[in-house]
């Protein structure tokens, strides 16, 4: 059963996607983004710091999150006739091979107007031990009844 725009309200969750990040998602996650920074790849390359930071290994392209959450929010949206219009997110912590994360969203507050009805969610992605490693917030319209 798909959510309406009439029976959401603020606090409703959204669950998205368990993901397991393992070198071989962070290589093909590289070949389709076109991205290889050795940050991705190189173990020997990742022993060094970089500015302030010692990431202490590889480490998953942030915007894999993005994916993540968009897919979630997508998802969600098109079983109830909406469309997924916008997202922002930030990184916070860095994702290694290993970690198991997952997006949730939390509907923050609707809106109407002339046109449409809108349904702005903030998003999260925690890793294994529940800490936060992006979040933001996705904005989804749905159509005018």
């Amino acid at each position: 059963m798909s959510v309406t725009f009439e029976s959401l309200r603020a606090g409703d969750s959204i669950d998205g996607p368990i993901f397991p990040v393992s070198r071989e998602s962070i290589r093909l996650f590289c070949d389709a983004s076109l991205d290889y920074n050795p940050l991705h790849l190189d173990d020997e390359y990742m022993e060094g710091n970089f500015g302030k930071t010692h990431f202490g290994g590889i480490i998953m392209h942030g915007m894999n999150n993005f994916g993540l959450i968009s897919r979630m929010i997508t998802d969600w949206a098109y079983a109830a006739g909406a469309i997924h219009r916008r997202l922002e997110t930030r990184w916070i912590k860095p994702v290694r091979p290993g970690d198991t994360i997952q997006p949730v969203g939390t509907v923050r507050s609707k809106q109407t107007t002339a046109k449409s009805h809108w349904v702005l969610i903030d998003v999260t992605v925690c890793n294994q031990t529940g800490e936060k490693v992006a979040s933001g917030e996705a904005m989804v319209e749905f159509p005018a009844t």
